[in-house]
């Protein structure tokens, strides 16, 4: 039975954990502006002394992420707290794929991800060794078909996929993550290796988590709460994100079930 934390807030549970993985959009903001309860509760945490990490499905660097929220307005103490599937997954490609050809897909403001692979670049698909996914081109972002129609000859070729997210809500604009073209991919017999929520790898590299009682506090059944669920730490769904509708709808409980995840806690806001 997964258990409403509006009224009791986060303090509530605080002292049962050691370490908070905190999901950024959709938790911590929405893509334009922060989301001031969560940045409160953030600090309480802190205040605590209790680690969290701000871990995000974003497909480049930390130090872009970082520069990112400065813009929004969040305090570095906060923002030094990033950790992304970008960095993860840049960190793989370093010992595996330095050397090797790629094809990117995705749009030029992913640039950052790739500047110490630049050389190694392909501007034609067919004649690269791997593809790069970080999401959608920027005159494609709305057009899966065009993919199935890019990937039909190579799908003899691995993709890295620097985030699992299959949508993501920019304000009140939803629209096609990485995760979308990687499932593509797949689905025509391609072989994707993903880095980001759900999958361990980007846990593991984030921080020292081992012997540690950890929450996993997201808005995405698919990434937060499944990869909460298949690390055995408890989880926190925030309602009012990506699944806002659903759950309205249907409740958490049958919502939680058609995505076969479990959560320990709810609430609609990130509060304290």
């Amino acid at each position: 039975m997964t258990k409403n934390l509006d009224k009791e807030g986060l303090r509530s549970i605080v002292d049962n954990y050691q370490l908070f993985y905190v999901d950024l959009w959709g938790v911590v903001h929405n893509g334009i502006t922060l989301h001031l309860e969560a940045i409160k509760t953030l600090k309480e945490i802190t205040k605590k002394r209790k680690d969290y990490v701000l871990l995000t499905n974003a497909p480049r660097p930390n130090f872009a992420v970082k520069s990112f929220l400065e813009k929004m307005g969040m305090e570095k103490e906060i923002r030094d707290h990033v950790f992304t599937s970008g960095e993860a997954a840049l960190n793989y490609l370093k010992k595996n794929f330095l050397n090797q050809k790629f094809f990117h897909v995705g749009p030029e403001r992913d640039f950052d991800l790739l500047r110490d692979f630049e050389k190694n670049k392909s501007s034609d698909i067919n004649k690269s060794e791997y593809i790069l996914c970080t999401g959608l081109f920027d005159n494609h972002d709305d057009d899966l078909i065009f993919y199935k129609n890019l990937f039909e000859k190579n799908l003899n070729k691995k993709m890295i996929c620097t985030n699992p997210d299959l949508i993501v809500d920019r304000g009140k604009i939803r629209e096609l993550c990485a995760g979308s073209v990687a499932m593509v991919f797949e689905k025509m017999g391609g072989q994707v290796i993903y880095f980001g929520k759900p999958y361990p790898e980007v846990y593991n590299q984030s921080i020292n988590n081992k012997n540690k009682k950890i929450l996993s506090i997201g808005d995405n059944f698919n990434t937060d709460i499944k990869g909460a669920n298949l690390l055995n730490y408890d989880s926190l769904i925030i309602s009012n994100g990506i699944h806002k509708n659903e759950i309205s709808k249907n409740g958490i409980e049958k919502t939680a079930k058609s995505y076969e995840a479990i959560c320990n806690f709810i609430q609609s806001e990130l509060k304290w």
